[in-house]
């Protein structure tokens, strides 16, 4: 072998491990949706999996580990390998809110995970059954004010929750919250009459809204929501001039997840977000605003909102569990 055969093995001996690479990931990624199936998560994670297939050339297989108002589904995958194969579609209820509403976090909130990209943000809904008798937002509270703790509300998540407690705090109301295991669940029980009110994402409470079995008597944010404009907001209908609650989505890896493989991941998430197939059923069905972001983007984000969530909860005199 001459010299110059010699010299370019090194060159060669790197081709496999650069193309290996080049390739990552060589397998299915796994995202995991720590609420149920049906909820707004769980339905943000399946679009958001099947957009980034095509950037990754691997599919993205969502995992429901609903429970503990999604600590079981954060918790997996603050203990999961840092290789950027098992994610979290996280939200504020498990990345901004809990250490705020839960005296014992089995992972470190602060530090056990690595922000990819933020995805969309989305006002609440507040519902009542069709045939309730309250036909807006100002005679439920006046109906609060009058039999104190005698109107119940369903909550499944934190930002369900610190909605609901939030409101009665700034209206001087005391209301009885009921606690369920997923929003489908607290659905079935407002349309069976069973609790009175439900404030939640606007993918579980506009399907039922449109078909007629619920009514919604305000929107959360500070503006109305294009998705539905004549529905006013909690600062117009209950007089609450600094009301606004907003539930947002962000994907995450664990914490000490490569850089390089953020960033792959950062790509795919950035791509399915612009892509016209789900903007269209994240905005125009679901009444979401899109948000892509860098990851730097994405931790000043979460750091911003687990602020305003703990001032908000603290407000709202919520005690921790």
């Amino acid at each position: 072998m001459n010299r110059r055969a010699l010299l370019a093995l090194p060159a060669a001996a790197l081709l496999p491990a650069a193309a290996a690479a080049q390739t990552w990931p060589s397998g299915p990624v796994r995202a995991i949706v720590p609420f149920a199936p049906g909820s707004a998560t769980d339905t943000v994670g399946r679009l958001l999996g099947e957009g980034m297939r095509a950037s990754l050339g691997q599919p993205v297989v969502v995992e429901n580990r609903a429970g503990a108002n999604g600590l079981i589904g954060a918790e997996a995958v603050a203990r999961a390998a840092p290789d950027g194969m098992t994610l979290l579609v996280g939200t504020n209820s498990t990345n901004a809110a809990a250490r705020a509403l839960f005296r014992n976090v089995p992972f470190d909130m602060e530090n056990g995970f690595l922000p990819i990209s933020t995805i969309a943000t989305v006002p609440l809904l507040v519902a009542v059954k069709a045939d309730s008798p309250y036909r807006t937002l100002a005679e439920l509270i006046a109906a609060a004010r009058a039999r104190p703790e005698g109107i119940t509300y369903a909550t499944a998540s934190s930002s369900q929750q610190v909605a609901a407690a939030s409101l009665a705090a700034m209206a001087n109301v005391r209301m009885l919250a009921v606690p369920y295991r997923s929003s489908p669940l607290a659905v079935q029980d407002l349309l069976a009459g069973r609790v009175d009110l439900f404030i939640a994402d606007q993918a579980v409470i506009l399907p039922q809204a449109q078909a007629g079995t619920l009514r919604m008597l305000g929107v959360t944010s500070a503006e109305r929501s294009p998705s539905v404009p004549d529905v006013p907001t909690v600062r117009e209908a209950a007089n609450l001039p600094d009301y606004e609650v907003i539930a947002w989505f962000c994907l995450f890896a664990p914490a000490g997840t490569p850089a390089d493989r953020v960033a792959t991941l950062n790509r795919a998430v950035v791509a399915a977000v612009a892509s016209e197939e789900m903007r269209s059923r994240l905005v125009g069905a679901l009444g979401m605003t899109t948000r892509s972001s860098t990851p730097e983007q994405a931790a000043a984000f979460v750091q911003a909102a687990t602020t305003k969530w703990t001032n908000a909860i603290r407000q709202a005199g919520i005690e921790p569990q």
